[in-house]
């Protein structure tokens, strides 16, 4: 599953941030002069996933583009005592909207899809969000964020995340995720996508 799941965050950072890199232009003809000795010192790879820094137990991850600055999202791989279970990519939106951040988060494949996923912060009553589609490496929830939301994962130590296997589908999976470091890797990003 954390195979499926790396793959998964490189396709996740590409398809949110899309829009920012569809927009860049690319310099013809810029090119870097050469090294002494005639050396390569090669170029960035557009496109490129890339750990940004950790923000407590959440990765800040961006994608490189020509843009002064490149768009970066959190990220962070839950697990339980079996291993990893979810992953959860969290993105800041443009003002104005009734979302400030999305989300999405992948499930692995033999969830009940139904049910949906639920947050829970620190023991609150929770939100139930639903899937969107699956995919070869889990099934996919797009997810809205408001400001109250947010509020809470920045006041909250740890959030429960739960599905329902389709094989047991009277059986909950709550794994929890860590709210460490929440704010300031939050607070770090810049909006990648307008609403």
């Amino acid at each position: 599953m954390l195979k499926y799941l790396t793959k998964f965050t490189a396709i996740v950072a590409f398809s949110i941030l899309w829009q920012p890199l569809a927009a860049q232009e690319t310099s013809e003809g810029e090119s870097e002069a050469p090294a002494p000795g005639g050396l390569d010192m090669g170029q960035p790879v557009l496109g490129q996933v890339y750990l940004k820094e950790n923000s407590g137990d959440w990765r800040v991850l961006c994608t490189k583009t020509n843009a002064a600055e490149d768009p970066c999202h959190l990220s962070q791989t839950l697990s339980d005592a079996g291993g990893p279970v979810a992953e959860v990519n969290l993105y800041r939106l443009a003002e104005g909207g009734q979302a400030v951040a999305g989300a999405q988060l992948l499930a692995p494949l033999g969830t009940l899809l139904t049910t949906g996923v639920s947050f829970s912060v620190d023991g609150a009553p929770g939100k139930r969000y639903n899937f969107n589609h699956c995919e070869q490496g889990g099934c996919v929830a797009q997810i809205g964020l408001t400001d109250g939301d947010i509020a809470a994962f920045k006041q909250g130590t740890t959030a429960t995340v739960t599905l329902r296997p389709a094989e047991a589908p009277s059986q909950l999976v709550q794994v929890p995720m860590s709210l460490k470091g929440f704010t300031t890797g939050f607070d770090g990003l810049l909006p990648v996508v307008s609403n």
